[in-house]
């Protein structure tokens, strides 16, 4: 039985230090990634531009010895919490403005070498404050913290940003779409007719008509691609959506143009992936037997004090119901007059009653998130304040104290080509980048498709959901996945365990699949998913990080296994990159099929690694 520890001054810091130390990751990571969707970024940038901020993590062990060298570490930790206060803040205040994507991203790469360059002092500090029984004793507790760090960030804040943004809307606005056999044909509504009067009372969402009845037997009275034609060109000169780019011969100045990479590797290349392996959509056709189609119009009962979004989306009924235009427009003060054209298509096998229920949601979604990061930045300050008094001043804590002996760069250089000469030092590297291969795709996909509408091939969930069931139900099981998961390697040992692990991390992907596919309405359904793979995730994520030790034992046992983490997060990084520009051109449902190919690196670099059977595997005593 382990004694209790001696420093029980330790509680006032170990778990705020750590809380401290997993929000910033949890935010530049997974928040990012939400906050942009929610605020219309495409996927393909979102995945591209997040994954590089994976970056301060892969070179972290490069510029680790300047905080050896450079001021104490309780220095480097209050000033560092003070920084990512200041950051959080400045994000903030980027969102309501129209270059809001190129600030933040510039912000948060700022928050990412300081929340990269505080695990260093942290960790550090931590060891120097409290003697070798104390850190055994505080090991689950900093743990502990931290994996509460990511509940807060991926769960709780993203809840909260969803509560601010459901406050901030308007009443929902429910649609109906019946389909009954025999209906009488209604003409779609002119929306240059039905231009918006003052209706007093409370701003809302009104529309004309919310119920829509068409029959589905009967031959479609206008058909569906002149409906769209017609509604886009409306919502686009009514300001309601925006209007594609204009090409550059267009007038006005001329563009760049696209880059050779772009018109040599890029654009072959998306072509050939979209053609042979992209979804088939159906389009909606101007001849022959096709569906009817209807138009609902919907615009505000007053003039608007700010500009006003309002998303779109299927939420219950016949799933081969449509949206074809409508999904998501903006209403200002000149032109919430003016309604917006929402044209919906009836399933065409389905020739019997059936019915569909769309709902109209809007909300400050800028101002949502902002407040949100205001009061994280405020939470940062407080860390910075408490941490200031709070954190012990150990003597050994001296800017140099580890300062090498001979001369630093010579040291530093000598002890990274070490780790070079270890044995199998190439398959263990590839291990280190590609065990996680399909996953690290995965990851940066999964919260999009989650909140993405049905009609673009998602599951339509709001900010909220997507931060309960992503964030607080997947980060539980992730959490016992891998407490479990280090439980059996302490069992019988990291190779014993092997095979069951990568088998883990990688089979329950294929719930996605399932997923994109069935596209389920019960919430139920997507938690236990969702929570399959995160257990999974789990489990076989212990093997990664037992044999990141299993690597680093020996000499410089500390800087090399720092190294290790670097190529962990460039395995995720570049991966990462990528993905949103393949789920563009594929889709969902072809994208996860993908995920499932993408596994077999994995399994290939697991078989090549050979590492000792009695490594992690409790011995017996006596």
């Amino acid at each position: 039985m382990i004694s209790p520890p001696a420093s029980r001054g330790a509680w006032a810091w170990i778990p705020s230090l750590y809380f401290a130390q997993g929000i910033p990751y949890v935010v530049v990571m997974t928040m990012s990634v939400i906050l942009y969707k929610r605020l219309g970024v495409s996927n393909t940038d979102i995945a591209l531009y997040t994954s590089w901020l994976y970056l301060p993590w892969v070179i972290k062990p490069f510029w680790s010895p300047l905080v050896e060298l450079l001021g104490t570490k309780r220095q480097w930790i209050v000033v560092l919490q003070l920084v990512v206060g200041a950051a959080l803040g400045a994000v903030a205040l980027t969102l309501p403005g129209p270059a809001f994507f190129k600030l933040s991203l510039g912000i948060f790469w700022l928050m990412a070498f300081a929340s990269a360059t505080h695990d260093i002092a942290a960790d550090g500090f931590y060891m120097l404050a409290l003697n070798p029984h104390d850190q055994a004793w505080f090991v689950g507790v900093r743990s502990t913290f931290y994996r509460l760090a990511m509940i807060a960030g991926q769960g709780l804040l993203i809840m909260f940003a969803g509560a601010m943004e459901a406050r901030t809307g308007l009443p929902e606005l429910e649609l109906r779409l019946a389909a009954r056999p025999g209906a009488v044909a209604v003409a779609a509504p002119d929306p240059a007719a039905a231009a918006t009067a003052p209706a007093g009372g409370p701003l809302r969402l009104v529309a004309a008509p919310a119920e829509l009845v068409l029959d589905p037997a009967a031959p479609p009275a206008q058909p569906a691609a002149d409906l769209v034609a017609r509604a886009r060109a409306w919502n686009q000169k009514a300001g309601l959506t925006a209007a594609p780019p204009a090409p550059a011969d267009a007038g006005g100045p001329k563009a760049s143009g696209p880059s050779w990479w772009d018109r040599t590797v890029v654009a072959p290349l998306g072509n050939f992936i979209r053609t042979h392996f992209g979804e088939e959509k159906p389009a909606p056709n101007r001849t022959g037997p096709a569906a009817p189609a209807g138009v609902f119009l919907v615009s505000l009962s007053a003039p608007p004090e700010k500009n006003i979004v309002v998303n779109l989306s299927r939420e219950t009924g016949d799933k081969g119901v449509r949206l074809l235009e409508g999904e998501c427009f903006t209403f200002t003060r000149e032109n919430w007059r003016q309604p917006a054209m929402i044209v919906v298509q009836l399933d065409p096998k389905n020739r019997g009653a059936s019915e569909a229920l769309f709902v109209a949601r809007s909300g400050d979604i800028p101002w949502a998130w902002a407040l949100t990061f205001y009061t994280l930045g405020a939470l940062f300050v407080v860390f910075c304040i408490h941490h200031r008094f709070v954190l012990p001043r150990p003597a050994a804590d001296t800017a140099g104290a580890t300062r090498p002996r001979g001369n630093p760069l010579a040291e530093f250089f000598g002890t990274f080509a070490s780790f070079f000469r270890k044995p199998m030092v190439l398959r263990s590297l590839g291990f280190l980048l590609l065990y996680r291969f399909a996953e690290a795709q995965l990851v940066k996909i999964a919260s999009l498709f989650l909140l993405d509408t049905r009609e673009a091939g998602g599951l339509g969930l709001s900010t909220g959901a997507v931060g309960f069931v992503y964030g607080t139900v997947g980060v539980v099981a992730l959490t016992l996945g891998g407490l479990l998961g280090g439980f059996c390697a302490a069992r019988h040992g990291l190779k014993y365990w092997l095979p069951v692990m990568v088998a883990a991390i990688n089979v329950p992907n294929l719930v996605y699949v399932y997923l994109a596919y069935a596209a389920p309405d019960h919430f139920l359904i997507v938690n236990v998913c969702v929570a399959i793979e995160q257990f999974g995730y789990g489990f076989g994520f212990a093997a990664f990080m037992i044999y990141m030790l299993y690597i680093a034992q020996g000499e410089h046992q500390t800087a090399h296994y720092a190294i290790c983490t670097g190529f962990m997060a460039l395995g995720m990084m570049i991966p990462g990159m990528f993905t949103g520009w393949i789920q563009e051109l594929v889709g969902y449902r072809h994208f996860f099929v993908w995920v499932i190919i993408a596994t077999i690196p994995s399994f290939i670099v697991t078989a090549l690694i050979r590492p000792d059977p009695n490594f992690a595997k409790k011995q017996p005593t006596g």
